[in-house]
C-alpha cells in the first residue's frame, strides 16, 4: 500500500507525457503528409502515433487509477472496451513497427532490387495494409468481448486474473489455445518482416558508408542524406521496440512460472508495455527535420 502512491505518479508521468508527446507527433505528420512533402511513411509514423496514445490511454490510465485505489467506475461494457483496445493497440503496434521498416527499406533500396516489386509506394496501398491490421487484430482479439467481465458483476473465486476492477474469466482449452496461437503467429509473422527488414537496411547502410569512404571526399563523408538518416531512425525505432518486447516477454514469463500474484505486487511489465509508446515520439522528434519544424510552428 506504500508503493502504491509511487505507482501510481509513474504511470500518471508516463501515460501524461507519452500521450502529449504521441498526440504532438500525429498532429505534425498529418500537417506535413498534407504539404507538398508528403510521403507514404508519413502517414505509417501518424498511425504509429495514434496506436501508441490509445494504448497508452487504454493500458496506463487504468492503472493509474488502480494504484491510487480509486473507487470501480467501470461497468461490465467499459472493461470489455478498455481491455479490448489495451489488447488490439498492442497488435497494431507490432503490425505497424514492422509495415514502417518494410516501407523505409523500399525508400532506400535500388531501383533494381526485388523491394521496389512490394506496392506500398502509394498513401492508397498504405491506407489499405493499416485497415487490414485493424481487421486483423480487432478479429484476434475477439474473445476478450465475452471473457472479459467487470468484478461486481462476477464472483471473484471463478475470476482467472486481472486488475481491481476487470477480470478475465475462465475459458475453454480450445479457445484459449486458439487464439494464443494466432496471436504467436502475428507476432512472428511481422517481427520476422521487421527482422528482414531491419537486416537489409543495415546492408544497405554499410554499402554506404563504405562507398563515401571509397571516395575520400570530406564533404560526402559527414554529409547524410535524408532517406539514410530517416533509415538510422526507424532502426533506432525497432531496436527500441525490440528490447522493451523481448524485456517484456521475459520477464512476464519469469514472474508466471517462479512469482505467484505477480500482478498484484510487481507491475515491471506493465511499465515495459508502456515503454516504446513513450520513448518512440521522443527519438521522432529528436531525430526527424521536418518533425522538429512542424513542432516548432506548432
Amino acid at each position: 500500500m506504500v508503493l502504491d502512491p509511487v505507482k501510481g505518479t509513474v504511470f500518471f508521468y508516463l501515460t501524461g507525457v507519452g500521450t502529449m508527446g504521441n498526440i504532438l507527433v500525429f498532429v505534425s505528420y498529418i500537417h506535413v503528409f498534407q504539404s507538398t512533402e508528403k510521403k507514404p511513411i508519413h502517414l505509417v509514423l501518424a498511425h504509429l502515433a495514434l496506436t501508441n496514445t490509445i494504448m497508452l490511454l487504454s493500458k496506463g490510465m487504468p492503472k493509474t487509477i488502480e494504484a491510487f485505489n480509486f473507487r470501480n467506475f467501470l461497468d461490465d461494457t467499459s472493461c470489455k472496451v478498455v481491455v479490448y483496445l489495451a489488447r488490439v493497440s498492442r497488435g497494431l503496434s507490432i503490425c505497424t513497427s514492422s509495415l514502417l521498416t518494410v516501407v523505409q527499406a523500399i525508400t532506400i533500396s535500388p531501383r533494381a532490387s526485388r523491394w521496389q516489386r512490394l506496392n506500398l509506394k502509394t498513401p492508397q496501398h498504405i491506407l489499405c495494409s493499416l485497415l487490414f491490421f485493424w481487421i486483423l487484430n480487432s478479429l484476434i482479439s475477439m474473445n476478450l468481448l465475452y471473457y472479459i467481465k467487470n468484478i461486481k458483476s462476477v464472483n471473484i473465486t471463478q475470476s482467472k486474473g486481472g486488475s481491481n476492477y476487470c477480470y478475465f474469466l475462465p475459458e475453454s482449452r480450445i479457445t484459449r489455445w486458439i487464439f494464443l496461437t494466432l496471436m504467436v503467429l502475428r507476432d512472428a509473422v511481422f517481427q520476422g518482416a521487421m527482422g528482414g527488414a531491419s537486416g537489409y537496411m543495415v546492408l544497405l547502410l554499410h554499402k554506404h558508408h563504405q562507398h563515401v569512404l571509397y571516395l575520400q571526399n570530406s564533404k560526402l563523408l559527414y554529409r547524410t542524406l535524408p532517406e539514410l538518416r530517416a533509415a538510422q531512425s526507424v532502426l533506432l525505432l525497432m531496436l527500441c521496440f525490440v528490447f522493451f518486447y523481448l524485456t517484456d516477454c521475459f520477464i512476464s514469463l519469469y514472474f508466471s512460472f517462479f512469482i505467484e500474484s505477480y500482478s498484484k505486487i510487481l507491475y515491471v511489465p506493465e511499465f515495459l508495455t508502456l515503454g516504446y509508446a513513450v520513448i518512440s515520439p521522443f527519438i521522432l522528434i529528436h531525430r526527424d527535420e521536418h518533425l522538429t519544424k512542424c513542432c516548432h510552428t506548432l
